[in-house]
């Protein structure tokens, strides 16, 4: 079986590094709010081009920190309206609804995925206050025209980075185009820890206190919490892993490159269309999704062919049970989605050999089959 993704392959590359790394934090005895979460969060600014990261306990938690600062800095108050892709993971929404606002689900571009600037100019109303972009699949949204949107309306611009470490819309680096950015660390992400990890990016001082204030129990002296806050920090032997990573993710960016366009340009079935890229030096592949109209079938064929696949999303938001109440929002695109795409393996140990069996079983199917 060709693994869609394989972990220990790609996180044996850094193994030896891996170890020196956690050993160092062992023997040092301080295991949060240390020196290699501080090393972590200054080599994340600099290869984002922003001015402050802060590191917290996951993506989610990216999320969800940011619209508590600036809800308790009096930006965004309960019921403001959050603009963001239909399509996206759920974890985007739900961090919407754990502050008390009101996702507003916008039908993606069809052919990038991405949220656009005509659907979000479609969607504002007075109550609209935010925008959250989604970066999805390692290509990022239009942001020169998002910001433009947004600046004009007077809005904040959150970028979900989760799934664009490294990308570039019009040179400039995911993580610092929007007010904030969120980033996910998990597994198996294009920058990974070894568990749950996240961070977030701003050129915002004030909104990078505040995400650590609120992540430190609303404290930023001991046994003084000025706010109510929670419990999300990057701890130490993640940092300590980050930062090894790090320094070779560009390399595994580039690998991701050279195998998604050995499939697109390979990948010749008239049934499978492979995806519509902006720029070949901007996008980072952290999955690589084709459109088939006859998805189930695809799907099973390469399962038979001994290649896992992967969906992402079978279910778009709307019509999940936990948001029943999006059921009616006439969503086409984002129902369109969930019935025809699939996610094939793509990550930098992937071998020519796997990579061309993948190639010719896709080229093989038949729909009629």
């Amino acid at each position: 079986m060709i693994k869609f993704l394989d972990l220990q392959s790609e996180n044996a590359k850094f193994k030896e590094e891996l170890k020196t790394a956690a050993c160092r934090v062992i023997d040092s005895g301080w295991y949060l709010q240390g020196e290699e979460l501080a090393t972590f969060e200054k080599q994340f600014s600099q290869y984002c081009e922003a001015k402050h990261t802060v590191g917290v306990g996951n993506g989610f938690d990216a999320l969800t920190l940011v619209l508590k600062s600036w809800k308790t800095l009096g930006l965004l108050k309960d019921n403001d309206e959050v603009l963001v892709p239909a399509n996206t993971f759920i974890a985007s929404v739900l961090a919407i609804n754990a502050n008390q606002l009101v996702p507003v689900l916008v039908d993606p571009d069809p052919t990038t995925f991405n949220i656009t600037p005509q659907g979000i100019l479609s969607a504002i109303t007075p109550k609209t206050r935010a925008i959250m972009p989604v970066h999805l699949y390692g290509q990022m949204a239009p942001m020169d025209e998002i910001v433009g949107i947004a600046q004009r309306h007077n809005l904040l611009v959150l970028e979900d980075s989760a799934q664009a470490h490294g990308a570039t819309w019009k040179g400039k680096k995911a993580g610092s185009w929007g007010h904030a950015a969120a980033f996910s660390f998990y597994p198996g992400k294009n920058l990974g820890a070894l568990g749950d990890a996240g961070a977030v990016t701003t050129n915002d001082p004030i909104l990078a206190e505040r995400i650590r204030t609120l992540g430190n129990y609303g404290s930023n002296e001991k046994y003084q919490h000025a706010i109510k806050g929670s419990n999300s920090r990057l701890d130490e032997i993640q940092a300590a892993m980050l930062c090894v990573k790090l320094q070779n993710l560009d390399n595994d960016i580039e690998a991701r490159r050279k195998i998604a366009w050995n499939y697109i340009n390979k990948i010749n079935n008239p049934a499978v269309v492979t995806p519509v890229v902006t720029d070949p030096k901007a996008h980072v592949w952290h999955i690589f999704v084709v459109k088939c109209q006859h998805r189930n079938a695809l799907h099973a064929h390469l399962t038979t062919h001994g290649i896992q696949a992967l969906i992402h999303y079978p279910v778009a938001i709307k019509n999940q049970q936990a948001y029943c109440e999006y059921q009616n929002e006439g969503l086409p695109i984002s129902d369109e989605l969930q019935e025809e795409i699939l996610s094939l393996p793509l990550y930098p140990t992937l071998s020519e050999v796997n990579q061309q069996q993948i190639i010719d079983s896709i080229n093989k199917f038949s729909p009629t089959v």
